[in-house]
This record gives C-alpha cells, sequence and structure tokens, in this order.
C-alpha cells in the first residue's frame, strides 16, 4: 500500500476532468438561480439540501479520478454518461422543490452508480475494496434522495437533509482507509473548481449588465463587482493553494485521507456556498446599483462573503497552511456591512465588502513581510 500507488497516481488534471467539472458546475449556476429568485430562508434552505449531496458527488468523483485513470474508451464513455446525468439534474435544480424533484432524484441516482462502477477499476486493491465498502452508503443516500423526489413538499426537505447529513456523516462511523490520494491531482482537481465557481460571480455580473447602457457608472458597478471577485481569488489562489498540496504530500496517506475530507469536502462547501450567495445577489447589484437592497438580499451578500472567508480559515487550520486571525475576524465584520446594502445600495456594501478582503490581504501580505 505504501510503495504501490506512487507508479500510476496522477500528477495533472486532465482535459476529460476539466471538462466534467465545466459540466459540474452548470449545477452552481442553476443554485444561484435558486437563491437569485427566492432570496429567503426557503430558498437558502433549499440550496443547502440540493448543495450537500451535489458537492459529496462531486468529491467522489474527485477521489475516483484521483485513483483511476479514464484511458480507455468504456471508461471515458462512463464518464460522459455521468457528465450527463450531472447534466440533467442540474437541468431540475430551479424547480426541484416543485415538479422536478424525482428527475433529480434520478440523475443523482445515476451519478452514484456510475462513480461505483468506475471506481472498481482502480488498479490498487486496497482502493477497490474500499469503495465497495462505502458505495452502499452512497446508494442508500441516493434512494433517499429518490424518495424525497417523489413524495414532495414536507418529506421532500426532511429526506433530501437527512440524506446529506448522512452522506457527510459517512467519514467519521465508515472512515477513510484503503483510499488512497496524489495530493499534486487532489489540489489541483479542488482549486479548478474553485476557480470557475468564482468565475459564476463574474457571469453573474454580465446577466445583470447585459440590459445595461455601457456609461460610467456600469463601468464603476462592474469594476467593484470584480474587484470583489479578484479578492475571493487572492485569498484562495495566492499560495494557499500551493501550500495546501505540500501540506499534504508531508501526511501519512491515512491521514491524507482524512485530512483530504475535511479540507476539501466539509469545508469547501461553506466556500462554494458563499459563492452561490454572492452571484446570486450580484446580478440584482449590477442591475439596480444604486437601488437599496431589502435585508435578505443584503445579508445573502454579506454572509456569502463570511461564509466564504468561515471556510477557507477552517481550510488552512486543517492542513496548518497558515493562521486565519485576520480571515476570522473579515468574516466577522462582513456581517457588519450589512445595514450598508439596506441604508445605501448594493454598489456601496460590494465596494464595502472590497475594503475589507483588500485590508485583510494587505495585514497578511505586511506580517509576512515582518516574518520573513
Amino acid at each position: 500500500m505504501a510503495t504501490a500507488p506512487d507508479t500510476h497516481q496522477p500528477e495533472r488534471v486532465t482535459t476529460l476532468e476539466l471538462f466534467f467539472d465545466l459540466v459540474f458546475v452548470f449545477t452552481l449556476t442553476q443554485l444561484t438561480t435558486v437563491l437569485f429568485e427566492a432570496p429567503n430562508g426557503r430558498g437558502l434552505l433549499r440550496v443547502v439540501e440540493m448543495l450537500g449531496v451535489i458537492w459529496w458527488m462531486y468529491g467522489g468523483y474527485a477521489w475516483m479520478t484521483n485513483a483511476v485513470n479514464a484511458n480507455t474508451t468504456l471508461r471515458r464513455l462512463v464518464l460522459f454518461a455521468a457528465m450527463g446525468a450531472y447534466f440533467v439534474l442540474a437541468l431540475s435544480i430551479p424547480n426541484a422543490f416543485g415538479g422536478t424533484g424525482l428527475a433529480f432524484g434520478i440523475a443523482y441516482l445515476c451519478v452514484v452508480v456510475m462513480h461505483s462502477a468506475l471506481f472498481t477499476q482502480a488498479n490498487v486493491a486496497s482502493v477497490v475494496r474500499a469503495i465497495l465498502t462505502l458505495a452502499p452508503f452512497n446508494l442508500f443516500a441516493a434512494l433517499v434522495v429518490v424518495t424525497g423526489g417523489a413524495l414532495g413538499g414536507t418529506a421532500q426537505y426532511v429526506l433530501w437533509g437527512a440524506a446529506g447529513l448522512f452522506e457527510w456523516l459517512t467519514p467519521l462511523f465508515r472512515g477513510t482507509s484503503g483510499f488512497l490520494i496524489a495530493p499534486a491531482h487532489f489540489v489541483e482537481r479542488h482549486g479548478l473548481v474553485v476557480i470557475v465557481a468564482i468565475g459564476e460571480s463574474v457571469v453573474a455580473i454580465g446577466f445583470g449588465a447585459s440590459q445595461l447602457p455601457v456609461d460610467g457608472s456600469l463601468v464603476a458597478v462592474a469594476g467593484v463587482g470584480l474587484a470583489l471577485s479578484a479578492c475571493l481569488w487572492w485569498l484562495y489562489f495566492g499560495g494557499d493553494d500551493e501550500r495546501a498540496e505540500h501540506a499534504l504530500t508531508a501526511l501519512p496517506q491515512l491521514e491524507r485521507a482524512q485530512a483530504s475530507v475535511r479540507a476539501f469536502g466539509y469545508w469547501h462547501m461553506p466556500m462554494l456556498l458563499g459563492i452561490i450567495a454572492i452571484a446570486a445577489v450580484a446580478r440584482e447589484a449590477t442591475a439596480h446599483p444604486f437601488s437599496s437592497l431589502t435585508w435578505a438580499r443584503a445579508a445573502i451578500l454579506g454572509g456569502g462573503v463570511a461564509a466564504y472567508l468561515a471556510g477557507d480559515v477552517a481550510f488552512r487550520a486543517e492542513l496548518g497552511i497558515g493562521r486565519g486571525r485576520w480571515r476570522a475576524g473579515g468574516a466577522l465584520l462582513s456581517l457588519f456591512v450589512i445595514p450598508v446594502g439596506v441604508a445605501v445600495s448594493p454598489f456601496a456594501e460590494t465596494a464595502v465588502l472590497v475594503a475589507l478582503l483588500l485590508a485583510v490581504i494587505l495585514a497578511e501580505a505586511t506580517r509576512e513581510r515582518v516574518i520573513g
């Protein structure tokens, strides 16, 4: 187990995996639409429940391609079929708690079945044994999602929430023994999905501005929105991705798998939720930049930045790749910016959030120079 993986573990993400990620990110776009159209507690609950099960299986495919090379015609065809199932799942998201819940569930079941089938093609026996013990848990959760989609109503909320909770608790009672992680590929794969997700917030600005004249006001609004996305990029890709790879490489295989579940599974989920929330408000903020926001939309924007920072702090702490004091403070202060969107405008709230994130970035850079 200690030496065999080194002969086959991937070093870089393939273009086929990147294609898969592009299809997956469409699910995030659809979740953004849900929160944009229902900026309230129920809309947020729907997004959290769907993101929970969706992100679990995205992680499953990242782990799978980390262990299995899709270098044969059959494996590629199965991965393309999984993309198709993810695409159908994404198409059903906007009305998943209306009339398309069953379609969501069946597509999700297909995603799970094809994941388990591909994972059994791993070259290392311990990995095959590991996925054979994990697959029944995933299949059970998928069947719960199908049942919830078929029943609808309150039962759907309860069952989908239970399915997501069950999946994310699985590593606590099943463990991660047997799974092997190639750090370079694993970190790059998750970094790519984060950068494409951040791109969703940029696309949201474009949606909001598509019907507006290109003048000085639009340039200012778009510039501030892009600056917020740039800050999110800087916080993650300003060196933490490289440090994360080194941190995983330094861990023994068992501890590496455990850290990977927590750092790239649990703690990336609030980061993605934050990006979704920011993008959901960016559409409204760009279309009506100088009109005051409702408390709900202002809270989603400030809370989105706070969720992103909080997830990032936990991610860094899990891998021991940097102190989180400034970022934790930024997460807390982001919540105090919420009234600005209500009292002034989304442009003002976004500008203050950009200033806050820049202050965090500069404070950390100054500290690193002093230590260096």
